[in-house]
């Protein structure tokens, strides 16, 4: 029997010598790169970073007894054995940054960054998924977006990558553009603008300033893949230009549009869409809810595009994308009694514009028989002076979802329990631990709960805790969800063909 070649390594002592200017002790490899020891694995190279609470280099000797290859540290720890396998940098976030850098310039990927005030990251996992079964691809892991975690995924990155999907995200302006320049996009997405973290900004236009910084990195043979329907459009539009960017591409409805969407059927687990993409007609379904993913489906059709990949492969690929975690994710729980519920996970950040589109999809949601439409909310933070009504005004929202039951956390959120009819209040509580017991002791069989609060209002553990009355394990969807696209994709389908007849 012939013996598999062994694996590539990610890294070398003397590749990553080389691309930080470091100082080696030992001869090591390592297959990929951490930053928290907690999840150290054997072969990993553990950064040590200096934090405002931790110190990475603290827990050195911790990483290499879990089998770490080798650390990047700024100085040798004290304790640590004589021979232990070292990275020396001046800085280790800098090092970190460095190993990104010599990452992206040894690859030949095609690099599509993505970014946007809400959906960036369900669009960077449709273009990941998109994009699989079309040569090697390789994307951020969760929403590590940020200085630390766009270096990160790029130093995580193989060489032999062909596709790579690197998402960006900021709160304060300036904080795209190093990492632009750092992941060097040929494909820029901005999904949206709206007013999160309005706190920080004049106004909305300063957001889309601060997002059009993805230009600044981007070879002028580039394409930006811009929301025509977005209301920075033209902002944008004009900041592309001046970058002097090469194809500006453009999706939503407007007959002008590079992908154009020509109809779609949206449902409680799934939409079938309709799209002309680059002028090539094209019906597809997605295994998520929601006018939103419809919408940003069209903007990872043309990054695919964009990059040269095959748009009918990515669309059918989609048909397959569950919403992740925080992000839509549905799951039935079935207690002990027998009776059951659904929750819709979308515990990780909020927005106003966010929150409209989970009421959109709690809206479409059937609920069981004798059920209520939930809505558990937290507050939506850096949203600046405006903040009380601006969760006030989501009143009007909750009334078209015809959400039966509300429950809210925090003082901003109390600005719309107090708009609400009290026919609709459930509970509103000063933190989301307080007011956990109370959603756990009103969900009723049948009902549709939806949990959404900015990350920093702490909503997963109320998830976790409607979670841990499950006794089945059971996750929402299946075949039946499968058959239900399927039927909606047909029904688009022989719709289009009429009309167009």
């Amino acid at each position: 029997m012939i013996a598999a070649p062994a694996p590539t390594p990610l890294w070398t002592s003397q590749e990553a010598a080389a691309a930080t200017d470091g100082t080696v002790f030992g001869s090591w490899s390592a297959s990929h790169v951490s930053i928290d020891s907690r999840a150290v694995a054997a072969g990993d190279l553990f950064v040590a970073l200096c934090g405002p609470n931790h110190d990475g280099h603290d827990y050195v000797a911790k990483a290499l007894k879990a089998g770490a290859a080798a650390a990047m540290v700024k100085r040798r720890p004290a304790g640590l054995a004589a021979d232990a396998p070292l990275l020396e940098v001046p800085d280790t976030l800098a090092g970190l940054t460095a190993l990104g850098r010599y990452a992206r310039l040894r690859s030949a990927a095609q690099v599509i960054g993505v970014t946007g005030s809400v959906g960036k990251t369900g669009t960077k996992e449709m273009l990941a998924q998109a994009l699989a079964t079309q040569g090697p691809t390789f994307a951020t892991i969760g929403n590590l977006n940020n200085h630390i975690g766009v270096p990160l995924t790029l130093a995580r990155m193989p060489a032999a990558t062909l596709y790579a999907v690197v998402e960006m995200g900021m709160n304060h302006a300036g904080e795209i553009r190093p990492l632009s320049r750092l992941a060097a996009p040929h494909v820029a997405v901005i999904t949206t603008v709206t007013d999160a973290h309005l706190e920080n900004f004049r106004d909305i236009g300063g957001i889309a300033d601060a997002k059009a910084e993805i230009f600044e990195g981007m070879e002028p043979s580039g394409t930006a893949v811009l929301n025509r329907e977005d209301s920075q459009f033209a902002r944008l539009l004009a900041h592309a230009r001046t970058a002097g960017i090469g194809r500006i591409w453009t999706f939503g409805r407007h007959q002008s549009c590079d992908a154009r969407l020509l109809d779609a059927s949206v449902h409680a687990t799934c939409s079938a869409v309709h799209a002309a993409i680059r002028g090539e007609v094209i019906s597809y379904s997605l295994s998520v809810p929601g006018q939103h993913w419809v919408m940003n489906s069209l903007a990872v059709l043309l990054a695919v595009r964009a990059v040269g990949g095959d748009i009918t492969q990515a669309a059918r690929m989609l048909s397959t994308l569950r919403a992740p975690a925080g992000r839509g994710a549905r799951r039935k729980v079935v207690r002990a009694d027998g009776t059951a519920f659904l929750v819709i996970d979308e515990s990780y950040n909020a927005s106003p514009a966010a929150v409209r589109a989970a009421l959109s999809v709690l809206a479409s949601s059937p609920v069981g028989k004798g059920g209520r439409r939930v809505l558990v909310l937290g507050d939506m933070l850096e949203l600046g002076e405006d903040a009380p009504r601006l969760h006030a005004d989501l009143a009007a929202a909750v009334d078209a979802a015809k959400v039966d039951r509300v429950h809210a956390c925090g003082r901003l959120c109390r600005h719309l329990y107090d708009a609400l009819p009290e026919a609709v209040r459930g509970t509103w509580a000063g933190d989301s631990g307080a007011l956990t017991q109370a959603v756990l002791d009103d969900v009723a069989a049948g009902d549709v709960v939806l949990v959404k609060g900015s990350l920093g209002s702490r909503m997963k553990p109320i998830v976790e805790a409607l979670y841990a009355l499950d006794t089945s394990q059971a996750a929402g969807g299946g075949s039946s969800k499968a058959a239900s696209c399927r039927s909606s994709f047909d029904a688009v389908r022989s719709a289009r063909a009429a009309n167009d007849g």
